[in-house]
């Protein structure tokens, strides 16, 4: 027999859960234009395998909320990958693509793994309380999502100094948030 908590906020849950899946599609879309901008460098290989992993983890999620009976709200996601794609309008003193482009990639990108790890957490806390959420796989989602942080930390500072000069290296915890 399942184990759910009725006193969980179906609502709630409902909204955060495709604020999450319709965030995952923006990701997925940045990480996919960042691919067409480094063929053959030595980010690529990094970049296709968060891109595996990041629609490895949207499946995971879409699966997770349809066991807990969440079905996803299409015009969320619509209006996210909408605003990825409106996100490459703006100018940043250049016509073309410019090396600035990839730091702020690689920042935003930093940013929501850490939101996303968030998300995970959360699912995690929940399963406690619901066994239709697989604790296993959310665990591995957590751990994928640090590994992939400190990757993305470690692709940051290295494009940044390259950009604006300086050092590399990680100053503190917080230096990568």
């Amino acid at each position: 027999m399942d184990r759910v908590d009725t006193t969980v906020d179906g609502d709630a849950l409902r909204i955060y859960c495709n604020d999450h899946l319709a965030a995952s599609a923006g990701g997925i879309g940045l990480v996919r234009r960042m691919l067409d901008h480094h063929v053959d460098d030595a980010y690529e290989p990094q970049l296709r395998e968060l891109l595996a992993e990041l629609q490895e983890e949207r499946a995971a999620l879409a699966a997770t909320m349809t066991a807990v009976g969440i079905r996803p709200n299409r015009v969320k996601q619509l209006v996210v990958r909408v605003a990825e794609k409106l996100s490459r309008l703006k100018p940043d003193g250049r016509l073309g693509r410019s090396p600035l482009s990839t730091v702020i990639e690689f920042e935003f990108l930093t940013g929501a793994v850490l939101l996303k790890r968030a998300g995970f957490e959360t699912l995690l806390g929940l399963s406690e309380v619901d066994n239709r959420i697989d604790a296993g796989l959310v665990t591995r989602l957590v751990e994928q999502a640090d590994r992939q942080h400190r990757w993305l930390g470690e692709a940051r500072r290295q494009h940044a100094a390259e950009v604006f000069g300086g050092r590399a290296e990680r100053q503190d915890d917080a230096s990568d948030t």
